[in-house]
C-alpha cells in the first residue's frame, strides 16, 4: 500500500518535471536547449519524456491544421496576388536590366574615372605617408652624414656630441627601420673610432712637444730677457705708473674652442709654424707655438666616455716619460754654451706646456703633479749642472753659464716654480769662477812679468805722462817738473798689474749680477776673491819671477854693473803697488756702495802680498850678493907659506869690490834701509867668508907674509866701507863688519899678546872682538914656519925664542878657553 503510494507520488514527480522540460523547449531559444536535453538524459526516465514529448508534438501538429483550416481562403487569396505581382515583377525586373545595362554603358567612362580617382588618392596616401616617414628618417641620415663629415676632417670632438644626439634624440624615433638598427649597431665602433684616433692625435701631440721643447723653451727664455731688459730701462728711468707684469699677462690667451672649422693635418699635432723672429721684433709668445687642441679634444672625448681617469694616468705617465728624458743632459753639454742652452731651453718648454694645462684643463694636472715633477726637474738639473759645470776651465763659459741659470730661473719663475736652489747653487758656482779667473790671471800676470823689461817707464811727452797716471795712481811732485824727458820709478808691470787686479773685480762683479745678493754681500765676494789673488795668485807670481834664474843676478856675466836691476825694480814696483791699495779699497767701495767702515767688512790683503813680495826679493838680492861674493872669493889663491911682503890687494878682491861699487850703485832708487841691508849684510858675509878663509882647515900652515897680504885684502874691504857704498850709514857703521877680522890681524901682526892677554874679559880691551878659540886656531898654523923660510934662516936663535913664545901664548889661550867653558 505504502509502496502504492510512494510510487505514485514518484511518478507524479516525474510527470510534473517532464512538463517543466517541456515548457522550457518551448519557450527557450534553440541555442540554448543542450542543457535542458541534458537533464532529460541524465535522468531514468527518458522513455516516458519521448512518450510526453509525442503526445505534445501531435497536440501542436492538430493545434496547426486547425489554424491553417481557419485561415484556408485567405491563403488561395494570397497565391493568386503573388502570381499577379510576379508578372508585374518580372516586367519591373526588365525595366531595371534594362536601366542598369544603360546605366552601364553610360557609366562605364565615370567608373573608370573613380578607379583612376581611386588609384591617385591611394598614391597620394602613400606619398603623404611617405613624406612623413621620411621626414622622420631625413634628420637621422643628415646627423650620420654630419658624423661622417666630422670624422673625415677629424673633428672628433663634435663628431661625439653629433654621435649623442644621434643615438638619443633621433634614432629612437625611427627605430623600426633596419638601416637604424645598422646605425645602432655601428655607434659603439664609432665610439671606439673616435676614441682610438683622438688618442692616436694625443700621442702626435706629445711627440711632437717632445721633439720641439727646446724650441718652445727658448721662445719663454726671450720673452723673460725681453722682460728683464725692460725692466732694467724701467729702473733707469722715473718709476711713473710702472706696473711689474703678472703672472696673468705672461699667458697668451689660446682659441680652446673645440669644434674648429679648419681641418687639422698630422704635421699640425702640436707645432705651429712660426717664422724665425729678427732681434729687434717682438718675440711671440711661447704658447703661440703650440696648439693645445688635441689634448683638449682627446680630455672632452674621454670625458664624455666615462675615460677620464684612464686619459689623465695615460697623460701624466707619457709626460712623466719626457720629463726624464728631458732631465738627461747630453754627456758633452759642458764643452759649449749651446749645450747647456739646449738642455735648459728643454727644460722650460716642458714646464711651460705643464703649466699652461694646469691653467687651461680642470683637473688633468693638479699643482701636486707638477710639483713633483719640478722636484725631481729641480734635483736632476743641479745634480748635472754640479757634474759638468766642474769641466769647465774658461771663466767665461763659467759667467755665460751663469747668466744662462739665471735668465733660465728668471724663467721659470715667471710660470710660479720656485727657484731659490738654483740661486743657492749659483753660490757655489761662484767659487769655481774664481777659482778659473785666478787659474786665468795667473797666466795674465804670469805673461805681465815675463815680458817686462824691469826698467823705469821713460816718457817724452806730457801726452804719454798723462796716459800712465791714467792708468796708475801716482803723484809726485818733483818728478812733474822734471824736464822731458823723464822717467817714472816703476816699470811697466805695475800699471798692467793695477789694472788687471781692477779687471778682475769687474770680472767678479759681473758674476754677482742678478744674484739677487745684497750689496754687502756682493762687496764681502768680490773682497775675498781680490783677496785670494792678492795673498795667492798674484805673490805666487811674484815670487816665482824672484826666484827665476833668469833676471837673477847669477845669470849676468858680462854686464855685472846690471845684474842687481831685475830684483830692485821688483822692490821698487811692489812699493808702488803697495801704496795703490789704498786706491783699490776706494775702487770697490765705489763700485759696491759699501763702506769700509761697515761692520763685518772684509778687508783687502795686498799691503801683506807686495810686503812679502818685496822681502822675498830683498832676500833674494842679499842671497844672490852673497853667492856672487861667493864666487869671486873661489877665485882668490893666496900663497899661506910666502915671506915676501905685498904691497897691493889681490886681484879678485879688487874686482869684487869693483862689483860691489856698480851694484850698490843701482840701487839709488831702492828705499834707504834696503840698500843699507844690503851692503851691511853683503859686508857681513865678505867679512866672514875671509875669515872662513883664513881659518879653514886646508890651511895647514901660514907665515906672516901671507897675513901681511891677507891684512892688505882686509884694508881694502875697510876703505869700501869707509867710502860710504850706500848712503845713510852713520861714520863706521859698515867698518864694524870688518872688526873681527882687523882685531885679528892687528893682533898677529903687531904680536901684542901681553896686551891681549892681559885685557882679556874687559868691557874696553883694545881686542875685545877676538875669540881665543879663533886665535889659538891661527897661531897653531905659524907653528914651525921658521924651517921653511929662508928669510929667518940667520936668526934661528930668534926664531928659538919666537917658538918658545908661541907655545907660551897657545898655552896661555888654551888656559883662558878652558876657564871660560868652566
Amino acid at each position: 500500500m505504502e509502496r502504492g503510494k510512494m510510487a505514485e507520488a514518484e511518478s507524479l514527480e516525474t510527470a510534473a518535471e517532464h512538463e517543466r522540460i517541456l515548457r522550457e523547449i518551448e519557450s527557450t531559444d534553440t541555442a540554448c536547449i543542450g542543457p535542458t536535453l541534458r537533464s532529460v538524459y541524465d535522468g531514468e526516465e527518458h522513455g516516458r519524456f519521448m512518450e510526453k514529448l509525442e503526445t505534445r508534438i501531435r497536440n501542436h501538429d492538430r493545434e496547426i491544421e486547425k489554424m491553417c483550416n481557419f485561415h484556408y481562403q485567405g491563403f488561395v487569396d494570397s497565391i493568386t496576388e503573388l502570381l499577379k505581382v510576379r508578372g508585374e515583377a518580372q516586367k519591373l525586373k526588365n525595366q531595371v536590366t534594362d536601366t542598369n545595362r544603360k546605366l552601364q554603358h553610360e557609366g562605364k567612362e565615370l567608373v573608370i574615372a573613380m578607379e583612376e580617382l581611386k588609384q591617385c588618392r591611394l598614391q597620394q596616401r602613400n606619398i603623404s605617408a611617405t613624406v612623413d616617414k621620411l621626414m622622420l628618417c631625413l634628420p637621422v641620415l643628415e646627423m650620420y652624414s654630419k658624423l661622417r663629415d666630422q670624422m673625415k676632417t677629424k673633428r672628433h670632438y663634435p663628431a661625439l656630441k653629433t654621435l649623442e644626439h644621434l643615438e638619443h634624440t633621433y634614432l629612437p624615433q625611427v627605430s623600426h627601420y633596419r638601416f637604424c638598427k645598422v646605425m645602432v649597431d655601428n655607434i659603439p665602433k664609432l665610439r671606439e673610432e673616435i676614441k682610438d684616433v683622438s688618442m692616436s692625435d694625443l700621442k702626435d701631440f706629445l711627440e711632437s712637444i717632445r721633439k720641439h721643447s727646446d724650441k718652445i723653451g727658448e721662445t719663454a727664455m726671450k720673452q723673460a730677457q725681453q722682460q728683464r731688459n725692460l725692466d732694467n730701462i724701467v729702473l733707469q728711468q722715473p718709476r711713473i705708473g710702472s706696473k711689474r707684469k703678472s703672472k696673468k699677462d705672461a699667458y697668451i690667451i689660446f682659441d680652446t674652442e673645440i669644434e674648429s672649422t679648419s681641418p687639422k693635418s698630422e704635421q699640425d699635432s702640436g707645432i705651429l709654424d712660426v717664422e724665425d723672429e729678427e732681434d729687434d721684433e717682438e718675440v711671440p709668445g711661447a704658447q703661440d707655438l703650440v696648439d693645445f687642441s688635441p689634448v683638449y679634444r682627446c680630455l672632452h672625448i674621454y670625458s664624455v666616455l666615462g675615460a677620464r681617469e684612464t686619459f689623465e694616468n695615460y697623460y701624466r705617465k707619457q709626460r712623466r716619460k719626457q720629463a726624464r728624458l728631458v732631465l738627461q743632459p747630453p754627456s758633452n753639454m759642458h764643452e759649449t754654451l749651446d749645450g747647456y742652452r739646449k738642455y735648459f731651453n728643454q727644460i722650460v718648454g716642458f714646464f711651460v706646456v705643464e703649466d699652461h694645462i694646469l691653467h687651461t684643463t680642470q683637473g688633468l694636472v693638479n699643482r701636486a703633479y707638477i710639483d713633483e715633477l719640478w722636484e725631481m726637474a729641480l734635483s736632476k738639473t743641479i745634480a748635472a749642472l754640479r757634474t759638468h759645470s766642474s769641466y769647465c776651465s774658461d771663466p767665461n763659459l763659467v759667467l755665460d753659464l751663469k747668466n744662462l741659470i739665471v735668465l733660465f730661473a728668471d724663467t721659470l719663475q715667471v710660470y710660479g716654480f720656485p727657484v731659490n736652489q738654483l740661486f743657492d747653487m749659483l753660490l757655489e758656482i761662484r767659487d769655481q769662477y774664481s777659482e778659473t779667473l785666478l787659474k786665468k790671471w795667473a797666466g795674465i800676470f804670469r805673461n805681465i812679468l815675463d815680458s817686462d823689461n824691469y826698467s823705469p817707464i821713460p816718457v817724452t811727452s806730457e801726452e804719454m805722462y798723462k796716459k800712465v797716471v791714467g792708468q796708475f795712481p801716482f803723484q809726485d811732485i818733483e818728478l812733474e817738473k822734471q824736464p822731458f824727458p823723464k822717467k817714472f820709478p816703476f816699470s811697466e808691470f805695475v800699471p798692467k798689474v793695477y789694472n788687471q787686479i781692477k779687471e778682475f773685480i769687474y770680472a767678479c762683479l759681473k758674476f754677482s749680477e742678478d744674484l739677487h745678493l745684497s750689496s754687502t754681500e756682493v762687496d764681502d765676494m768680490i773682497r775675498k776673491s781680490t783677496n785670494l789673488l792678492l795673498t795667492r795668485t798674484l805673490s805666487n807670481s811674484l815670487q816665482n819671477v824672484i826666484k827665476r834664474k833668469n833676471i837673477g843676478l847669477t845669470e849676468v856675466n858680462l854686464l855685472l854693473m846690471k845684474a842687481a836691476e831685475p830684483l830692485v825694480q821688483i822692490i821698487i814696483n811692489t812699493t808702488h803697488l803697495e801704496k795703490s791699495c789704498k786706491y783699490l779699497e776706494e775702487f770697490i767701495t765705489n763700485i759696491t756702495n759699501v763702506l769700509p767702515e761697515t761692520v763685518h767688512t772684509t778687508k783687502l790683503y795686498g799691503t801683506t802680498t807686495f810686503k812679502d813680495a818685496r822681502h822675498a826679493a830683498e832676500e833674494e838680492i842679499y842671497t844672490n850678493l852673497n853667492q856672487k861674493i861667493d864666487q869671486f872669493l873661489q877665485l882668490a889663491d893666496y900663497d899661506w907659506m910666502t915671506g915676501d911682503l905685498g904691497n897691493k890687494a889681490s886681484d879678485y878682491l879688487v874686482d869684487l869690490i869693483a862689483f860691489l861699487r856698480s851694484t850698490f850703485a843701482v840701487f839709488t832708487h831702492l828705499p834707504g834701509k834696503v840698500a843699507q841691508t844690503a851692503c851691511m849684510s853683503a859686508c857681513k858675509h865678505l867679512a866672514t867668508s875671509l875669515m872662513q878663509l883664513l881659518l879653514e882647515a886646508e890651511v895647514r900652515q901660514l907665515t906672516l907674509g901671507a897675513l901681511q897680504q891677507f891684512n892688505l885684502d882686509v884694508r881694502e874691504c875697510e876703505q869700501f866701507a869707509r867710502s860710504g857704498p850706500v848712503p845713510g850709514f852713520q861714520e863706521d857703521t859698515l867698518q864694524l863688519a870688518f872688526i873681527d877680522l882687523r882685531q885679528l890681524l892687528d893682533l898677529f901682526i903687531q904680536w901684542d899678546w901681553s896686551t891681549y892677554l892681559a885685557d882679556y874679559g874687559q868691557p874696553n880691551c883694545k881686542y875685545l872682538r877676538v875669540n881665543p878659540v879663533t886665535a889659538l886656531t891661527l897661531l897653531e898654523k905659524m907653528k914651525d914656519t921658521s924651517r921653511k923660510n929662508n928669510m929667518f934662516a940667520q936668526f934661528r936663535k930668534n926664531e928659538r925664542d919666537k917658538q918658545k913664545l908661541i907655545d907660551t901664548v897657545a898655552k896661555q889661550l888654551r888656559g883662558l878657553i878652558s876657564s871660560h867653558h868652566s
